[in-house]
């Protein structure tokens, strides 16, 4: 009677691991979000917290493809101003075995960019904007091309069943376009595009010998780039908020990121 009395107990332990009560719901695996300004709210103002110098909100695609599969853990780990060296010190620490699903977007902040627009700003010298997107590209090749191997080795040691997406910048301009000869020089904006096609092709290259998938936001964000007299997915000068300036705003997010990356991200 022992016996059977384990018996029983065993197969009712059984069915409580395998099926779950109506009402409840099985965690489907865990989604970590790693990455820089872009993977965050910068650009959409809105915050959660608009004193926190990660700056994250309710609006970038990590969160917004988060809130559409409640079934999935997720951990925000991305932060503004972030470099590859901030992921693998604190960021790669959040992935755990269990990681299903990693997006990664880094590498704008290794090479300066932030302040290469802003030179190109500020400066009335279409030569010295243009010297600083060259060091900047340079930069891109020499430093942050092995600096990325390095971190997408860290991603795939911390999480290593994970499916891994590294996330590309976009161009930021239409060359030729509705902005006329206010503001950058079509010269400037042609420079500032071939620093997005550099670290395109860098990430690309990196993410395939790491066994990740790329985006490539360029194609994506084309059509809808500064000055492209279509909807503009991505934020120009704001003079009283220059922090906010040349992210993907609230359209970006939904319509240009979250769209893509949702065949990828399944």
């Amino acid at each position: 009677m022992r016996t059977l009395k384990l018996l029983f107990a065993a197969v009712l332990a059984f069915v409580a691991v395998a099926f779950v009560a109506p009402g409840s719901h099985a965690a489907e695996g865990k989604y970590v979000a790693l990455g820089d300004s872009y993977t965050v709210a910068v650009g959409t103002n809105t915050y959660d917290n608009p004193d926190d110098a990660c700056r994250r909100g309710p609006t970038s695609y990590t969160r917004l493809w988060a809130a559409a599969h409640p079934n999935v853990g997720f951990v925000e780990a991305a932060c503004s101003g972030a470099t590859t060296a901030d992921v693998m010190n604190t960021q790669v620490g959040q992935l755990t075995a269990d990681t299903s699903l990693v997006t990664l977007q880094i590498g704008g902040n290794d090479v300066g960019f932030v302040d290469v627009l802003k030179n190109c700003i500020l400066t009335a010298d279409d030569a010295d904007c243009l010297a600083g997107v060259e060091a900047a590209k340079a930069a891109a090749t020499n430093q942050l091309s092995p600096q990325l191997s390095k971190t997408y080795a860290a991603v795939r040691a911390a999480a290593p069943s994970a499916k891994v997406i590294v996330v590309g910048y976009p161009r930021l301009y239409t060359i030729g376009g509705d902005c006329g000869i206010l503001g950058l020089s079509d010269k400037e904006r042609t420079a500032l595009n071939s620093a997005a096609d550099t670290l395109a092709e860098i990430m690309s290259a990196r993410s395939k010998e790491a066994g990740f998938t790329f985006l490539d936001a360029r194609p994506v964000f084309d059509p809808h780039t500064i000055c492209s007299g279509n909807s503009e997915w991505v934020t120009s000068l704001e003079w009283e908020k220059l922090n906010e300036s040349y992210h993907p705003n609230v359209e970006g997010h939904r319509d240009g990121y979250l769209a893509a990356l949702n065949p990828l991200m399944g």
